[in-house]
């Protein structure tokens, strides 16, 4: 049976492999680290903030957080609104993260076949990837019509209430999976709260049939599969996941027709990239 961490093993695995300690690491940059804190603090929705809010959000004297915001809009990753007197993100932004997203070739091989489906779905077909205790998406195919909650790149899910995000922990290592979950306890007490309960029997889910399942349980008119890909991509787990309105389902369709056109979905994927790893190793050859 799969079995939620250990808190002390997992505090310790978490603390001293993966996140770095400034106190120990002189490698580690504290200021870099307090500006990309501030960037982070913007959430779906909220366009713009303040010095305060920033100070609230990050624990951060109002006077280092003042320097940080300036530097920020300087260099580009903050825009400063003269006339509420608070910040937006900058273009910077984009640009910054423009030649990951043109990096990640998975997204052009999957798009025909996530087209497919999510038109076979009537529904929206997504590509995700782990961000801390969130998930994001970095390709959709597909949407939701009349409903609040659409699908985009860049947007996020809670890694413990979305099927995305259990299917990155059912496919995940042991010990990383684990000091996931340590990471959301410990900094996202929110989540935790509200859906820990329910990890252990999406894991086992996850075991027994290959796929994660979120039923309504982060929006309820929204029910969603995912399925990994097997092997991780330049040590990353990629997630993809089919997600339908409700009342366009009936009891079984999600997991006895959904579900297994996103795992062949996924394994033609996997076997797609396999040939084209194969093709560049004998051109090199």
């Amino acid at each position: 049976m799969l079995q939620l961490p250990s808190a002390c093993f997992v505090h310790f695995f978490l603390y001293e492999t993966m996140v770095p300690n400034p106190a120990r690491n002189p490698q580690f940059a504290t200021t870099l680290a307090h500006g990309l804190e501030l960037l982070n603090c913007f959430n779906v929705g909220e366009a713009i903030l303040s010095n305060k809010d920033f100070a609230d959000r990050t624990g951060l004297s109002k006077a280092t957080v003042s320097r940080l915001t300036y530097t920020l809009a300087m260099l580009g990753f903050l825009r400063y609104d003269n006339t509420v007197r608070q910040y937006r993100l900058g273009s910077a932004v984009i640009s910054v993260g423009y030649p990951f997203l043109q990096g990640l070739q998975i997204r052009e091989l999957a798009w025909p076949l996530m087209k497919k489906l999510a038109d076979v779905a009537r529904g929206a077909v997504s590509l995700g990837i782990r961000d801390r205790s969130h998930m994001v998406y970095v390709a959709t195919s597909g949407g939701y019509e009349s409903l609040a909650f659409r699908p985009d790149t860049g947007a996020s899910l809670p890694i413990l209430a979305s099927a995305m995000g259990r299917a990155w922990l059912g496919r995940a290592e042991p010990a990383q999976r684990n000091a996931v979950l340590e990471q959301v306890r410990v900094r996202d007490p929110a989540q935790w709260d509200a859906y820990h309960a329910g990890v252990e029997a999406a894991l086992r889910t996850f075991a027994e049939r290959g796929f994660a399942l979120s039923e309504g349980d982060m929006e309820r008119d929204i029910h969603a599969v995912a399925v990994p890909i097997r092997e991780p991509i330049n040590s990353e787990i990629f997630v993809f996941n089919c997600g339908v309105p409700r009342l366009q389902l009936n009891d079984r369709t999600l997991v006895d027709d959904i579900a297994p056109r996103l795992v062949a979905m996924v394994d033609t994927l996997a076997r797609q990239l396999s040939a084209q790893r194969e093709k560049a190793a004998a051109s090199k050859a």
